[in-house]
């Protein structure tokens, strides 16, 4: 099985460095780069272990939401976890 695709925003941009930043446009960015709630929840660990910001968490927590529903869409449900936390 290859790698996923967002598995390169891991290694290009990660959770410390993502993540050390207030600039809600690059974090933004950085979300939407996700493509798998795997990733996502490593960034939420980061976050959760280091400033706990809710508006990070928030958009992380939408982030995992929209990739389930889409997994469900597309027939896929069943490769993805669910619980974000």
């Amino acid at each position: 099985m290859s790698e996923r695709p967002s598995r390169s925003i891991l290694e290009a941009l990660p959770p410390a460095t993502l993540l050390e930043t207030d600039n809600r446009r690059l974090i933004r960015g950085g979300v939407a780069c996700m493509h798998d709630v795997e990733t996502v929840r490593e960034y939420v660990g980061y976050e959760n272990q280091h400033q706990s910001r809710r508006w990070v968490l928030r958009m992380l927590a939408d982030r995992a939401a929209t990739l389930r529903e889409s997994a469900s869409e597309d027939g896929s449900a069943g490769s993805q976890t669910h619980g974000l936390y």
